[in-house]
């Protein structure tokens, strides 16, 4: 009887060698690795999950007696690849000690003059946007409010990539090759995207204007000044036809959906007030003005409002009792508090996730969670979508484009045909209160039209309804 038995090859350890390739140079990884090459002992690759691999030797200092890494280059399939890096970490074993030394130290001293890396300055740049200052409202908020937002892109898109270099080495062509691989779809992590990549651009931009300012001079003068032109991003033009209001409207009453009923009033809500997601999720009782009588406004704070400035939104009567549905007890302070964390407003992203659903079929213990859309057999659309949907009701009504402009709280730039003087722009700051309030109770009766439900008369007989 053979007793012999086959046993699998061992894995190779962490540092253990291999034969160099180009084509290991190439190959991408999800983490940083290093590979060492069996030839010539001391030579590696570091390879990035962002594409970059970078030649390196590995010796003894011959005076510490420490182990030292020196950096030889990055690999170029065209003009420095496996082969020629090899020659040149023989070239330096063959030095003298005292040369290879020297050379250490020059290495080292060119570093410390290039300065801070564009990690470091990422780190710098992000603390300075965080630090709280006084706003014009009086309250103390961070220097730049979507901070979260530009760190993102920063520590998504830059870091990887050339986050281990110094910021005053960072050429145009880096910043123009890191920008044409998130286009093609190159860069690991991210799908093909102009749109990323002219997030990255802003942010690096940003960043790297804010290096060059005077007291700080990281950097001599911006790598991302005259980038070549991205290609141009279409605007959404989707709209709901009335057919599919009808079914959104009717479809978010219905009591077998897995999304919660403050989520689906939330999508009322903004098609009802033309108001923006971040601007309504967080509602307050408290900005909530006259709500029991007949100038019912919801008043945004300017934290709140994409443009830093106060908003005051009339009220229809089909968006108070939107308002009444949500406000469930008199203790809720929230229009619409969250279903898991009891006294905090829905999170911001609560709406968009609920229109498209959750995508984790692929994950292990989790399953997948399908969206309104899908739900009531609609085409995808987004919150953002209802709020041009109501502009566009607004517009076949025949209300004039400065008075929609006003209730989506956008600049309005003509009224009647002419246009208006800046300064006078300045000077005039009215809210257009009844001309808001007619657009807004315009859609509402469009809607209530369009969705076969009457409309009170008068918000007495509206109330008088409700308590009935």
């Amino acid at each position: 009887m053979d007793t012999s038995t086959t046993t699998e090859p061992a894995k190779r350890g962490r540092n253990s060698a291999v034969i160099l390739t180009d084509r290991m140079c190439e190959k991408r990884v999800t983490k940083r690795d290093k590979l060492y090459d069996r030839k010539c002992p001391g030579f590696y690759i570091s390879r990035t999950a962002s594409g970059m691999t970078a030649f390196n030797f590995k010796f003894t200092h011959p005076m510490t007696g420490k182990q030292c890494s020196l950096k030889i280059g990055e690999y170029n399939p065209q003009t420095f690849g496996v082969d020629a890096a090899r020659s040149k970490v023989y070239a330096m074993k063959a030095m003298d000690p005292a040369e290879l030394v020297a050379l250490l130290s020059q290495k080292q001293a060119d570093k410390a003059a290039q300065g801070k890396t564009v990690d470091e300055i990422i780190a710098e740049r992000v603390a300075w946007m965080k630090t709280p200052v006084l706003k014009a409202d009086g309250e103390m908020r961070p220097r730049v409010e979507t901070w979260s937002n530009v760190e993102s892109h920063l520590r998504r898109f830059i870091s990887p990539r050339l986050g281990r270099m110094a910021a005053s080495t960072v050429t145009k062509r880096d910043i123009a090759t890191l920008s044409d691989d998130i286009v093609a779809g190159r860069y690991p992590g991210s799908k093909a995207s102009v749109s990323n990549a002219r997030h990255m651009r802003r942010a690096a931009t940003g960043l790297f204007n804010w290096a060059a300012e005077a007291g700080r001079e990281f950097v001599t003068a911006s790598p991302c000044a005259n980038l070549p032109k991205l290609d141009a991003e279409h605007p959404r033009t989707r709209v709901l036809s009335e057919d599919e209001i009808r079914v959104f409207w009717h479809g978010l009453d219905r009591d077998d959906l897995p999304w919660d009923r403050r989520t689906r009033l939330a999508l009322k809500f903004e098609l009802v007030t033309m108001l923006r997601s971040g601007e309504l999720l967080a509602a307050h009782r408290s900005e909530l003005l006259d709500f029991d009588g007949d100038a019912a406004c919801f008043r945004v704070p300017a934290k709140r409002v994409k443009k830093r400035r106060v908003i005051e939104q009339p009220l229809s009567a089909l968006a108070i009792e939107i308002i009444r549905e949500a406000l469930e007890d008199e203790d809720q302070q929230f229009v619409f508090e969250s279903p898991v964390y009891k006294g905090q407003p829905l999170h911001r992203t609560a709406m968009g996730v609920a229109l498209r659903g959750t995508k984790h079929e692929k994950c292990k213990g989790k399953t997948k969670t399908p969206g309104l859309c899908e739900l009531l057999g609609l085409k995808p659309f987004t919150p953002h979508d209802l709020r041009r949907t109501a502009a566009t009701l607004a517009g076949e009504l025949g209300y004039s484009e400065a008075a929609i402009a006003k209730c989506l709280d956008h600049a309005v730039i003509k009224d009647d045909g002419e246009k208006i003087n800046r300064v006078t722009g300045i000077y005039n700051q009215s809210k257009r209160m009844q001309q808001k309030r007619a657009v807004l109770d315009g859609i509402a009766a469009e809607l209530r039209r369009i969705i076969g439900e009457p409309a009170p008369k008068t918000i007495a007989q509206d109330k008088l309804r409700l308590a009935a």
